[in-house]
């Protein structure tokens, strides 16, 4: 089967790949098509590269294939590859036109790996933090490694560079013109990055599309569902459903969130708090991701009609599994009683009684109404299972 790495850009997926190819020691040819100098290049033209290959790498079973999906009909050339006894590799950072063109042509013959940027796992191994020391300095230490992690994210590179603004703001540049703008062709460029710039300085919110095309000048919400559309395919944004037992009730009101916290306020011009609660909200949905993506369980947030919420459920099937909440700080007896509130509000209409309320230091068991909830630091549950 093909082995496919699909994130956004700057993740590491050809780190990854590279690193794994070495691992296994067999020789293995390199293509990155993420190039100007392939910018016209379609599938005829990847047997010519496939032939230069074989010049400079000489005999090989495996093949790493960086970026593909910005070569037309590029599933045609790795069909055949695969049918030849190729080993082949792929990365993409656009999940529509390489998982389109997976689940069309590919089927049955690939396997794939969403990637994100750093865990705080991830972010602790590079800092040398040691996940397993049970004591009051190892504990200390993974609480200051988090602080940071909080506020800088985790794309790799930004663990050694000094200018960090300048580095995000980059980043995201080269997503909107290079993964967007070219590639869909996009009529109102300006407006578009508007809308992109402003749906990062305010998430995670809620998306109103009428709302926002007043809000953009756009004579249709269609126009800024499809962008927002663009946004979560290129890995900037991910969409958060709401739950319901009921389809048409999961397709509207959906809430949004950057694929990572650097997104929020490391951009020029972003004039954004810090927003330490939003933050976090942010680092516990994409690690909800991380860890429920591959054993196929869904997420979603929970509101009811009065307005109680929960941040996160997580479903297997119809089943959940399930109920998270997250709050920075919950001395305030206000701020506890609202979340607590709607766990057990959610806990009641979905009947599931496995309840986490996440903050940024305290820690307690606490038994409400018959139901048990684990009041759980961040920098703890965050390494959990590890």
């Amino acid at each position: 089967m093909a082995q496919v790495v699909i994130g956004v850009r700057r993740s590491g997926k050809s780190t990854l790949c590279y690193n794994l190819l070495k691992e296994k020691g067999d020789p293995f040819a390199y293509a990155n098509f993420d190039d100007e100098r392939f910018l016209d290049m379609t599938s005829k033209d990847l047997n010519t590269v496939l032939e230069v290959l074989y010049k400079i790498y000489g005999d090989f079973k495996r093949l790493f294939l960086d970026e593909i999906q910005n070569v037309s009909g590029w599933h045609l050339f790795v069909n055949r590859l695969l049918r030849q006894g190729i080993h082949v590799i792929l990365t993409g950072s656009n999940a529509k036109l390489l998982s389109g063109e997976l689940a069309t042509h590919l089927t049955g013959r690939h396997d794939k790996i969403e990637l994100f940027p750093f865990s705080f796992s991830d972010f602790c191994h590079c800092k040398g933090v040691d996940l397993k020391l049970q004591t009051t300095q190892g504990e200390a230490y993974r609480r200051s490694a988090f602080d940071e992690y909080l506020r800088q994210g985790g794309f790799p590179e930004l663990l050694h560079k000094k200018s960090k603004t300048g580095y995000v703001s980059n980043l995201v540049d080269n997503i909107l013109k290079r993964d967007i703008e070219q590639r869909h062709k996009i009529k109102y460029v300006r407006a578009f990055e508007h809308l992109a710039q402003h749906l990062l300085n305010v998430s995670p919110v809620i998306i109103v599309e009428k709302n926002l095309a007043n809000l953009m000048g756009f004579k249709s919400h269609h126009t800024v569902d499809n962008y927002i559309g663009y946004l979560k395919e290129a890995y900037l944004l991910s969409g958060l459903p709401k739950y319901s037992v009921k389809s048409k009730q999961r397709i509207r009101d959906e809430k949004i969130y950057p694929i990572d916290v650097a997104l929020m306020d490391g951009r020029e011009d972003a004039m954004a708090g810090e927003n330490l609660g939003w933050r976090l909200e942010s680092i516990v949905y994409i690690e909800l991701l991380r860890r429920n993506k591959p054993l196929e369980r869904d997420v979603y947030y929970f509101r009811n009609a009065d307005g109680y919420e929960a941040d996160f459920v997580v479903c297997k099937g119809n089943k959940v599994e399930g109920i998270y909440q997250v709050c920075y700080d919950l001395s305030k007896e206000k701020t506890r009683s609202r979340e607590i509130r709607g766990l057990l509000t959610a806990s009641n209409q979905t009947r599931c009684n496995n309840l986490f309320l996440i903050t940024d230091f305290q820690r307690e068991e606490l038994e409400q109404k018959g139901k048990t909830i684990k009041i759980i630091p961040a920098y703890e549950w965050l390494i959990q299972d590890v």
